[in-house]
């Protein structure tokens, strides 16, 4: 075998082998790729359907705030009727 047989030989594997790892890494990166936007475009429809069923958040507090007012009068009444002056 000659001398410049050998080298050539073994860039030739070299060559592959580096080839193959690279395939290997990318084709796991690519396929993790895919996974990951199919997982985002499930969640992007879940939030849909949930933003339908649920009010913002910024209505949810001013309904909370109406409830808790509501209350707040009903509670303050009833305690102003129960307290008896003692003239």
């Amino acid at each position: 075998m000659n001398d410049y047989t050998f080298w050539i030989l073994f860039a030739m594997v070299m060559a592959g082998s580096l080839g193959l790892m690279l395939g290997v890494v990318l084709g796991d990166e690519v396929r993790r790729r895919k996974c990951a936007e199919a997982r985002i475009d499930e969640l992007g429809k879940q939030l849909e359907k949930a933003s339908f069923k649920t009010l913002p958040p910024e209505a949810q507090l001013k309904r909370m705030a109406l409830i808790l007012n509501d209350a707040h009068k009903q509670i303050s009444a009833v305690t102003k009727a129960l307290v008896k002056p003692t003239h």
